[in-house]
């Protein structure tokens, strides 16, 4: 089972995962190719975006060597082969589903969407390269700590209501990386401000540059 090296490297380097989801699939590509020019290596965009292939696929040409573009909200057989289809490099489940199932298959890095100590498991031992803690605002950092007394060996990626101050908490808590969507991409991906999520960017990277010291 391919064990996904470069891309586990980066996650445990950047720290961030950012999550782009919007109504305008212009303004999140723009987002995106935004996002990569702060930086920001790891860019995930929801297949629940308007138009999510062809903005995976203008962001895999467009950022190049400066992010690694994955697809979320992989649910379905057909959402993997339609992230496969458009280049993603990487995909993202919010559960142990079909979708998880065929991504695997597929032979990308997977993070895969776990809340249970069970779930965790079943989903590193299925071949995820980290799982995804959702939602991580359920229980917390201190959940996140709880769970890995049992499992220190388990990479957890919290998402769900991460904002700085929470990326964080869960570092000192544990966590390999963050995934981070609104607290991050405000309404950026919608056709807001670019230049506030330049801003949010970098205090982002900040947090997450001493969460690696952690």
């Amino acid at each position: 089972m391919p064990t996904h090296p470069e891309f586990t490297q980066d996650l445990h380097r950047q720290r961030l995962v950012a999550i782009v989801r919007g109504s305008d699939p212009e303004a999140a590509l723009r987002s995106v190719l935004t996002l990569a020019e702060e930086g920001v290596r790891l860019i995930e965009i929801s297949l629940n975006t308007p138009g999510a292939e062809t903005v995976i696929a203008r962001a895999v040409e467009e950022a190049g060597a400066d992010a690694v573009i994955g697809a979320g909200t992989v649910i379905t057989r057909e959402d993997a082969l339609r992230a496969r289809d458009a280049g993603a490099q990487w995909m993202v489940t919010p559960a142990l589903d079909k979708g998880f199932d065929h991504a695997i298959a597929l032979g990308v890095p997977v993070l895969a969407g776990a809340l249970t100590p069970t779930e965790a498991v079943a989903a590193m031992r299925a071949g995820a390269v980290a799982v995804k803690l959702f939602p991580a605002s359920l229980g917390g950092p201190a959940y996140l700590r709880a769970l890995r007394d049992p499992m220190p060996d388990v990479p957890f990626v919290p998402v769900g209501g991460v904002d700085a101050e929470a990326a964080d908490a869960y570092f000192r808590a544990g966590a390999i990386a963050v995934g981070v969507g609104s607290p991050l991409l405000g309404d950026a991906p919608s056709g807001g401000d670019l230049a506030q999520l330049r801003r949010r960017a970098k205090a982002f990277q900040t947090v997450c540059a001493v969460g690696a010291d952690v």
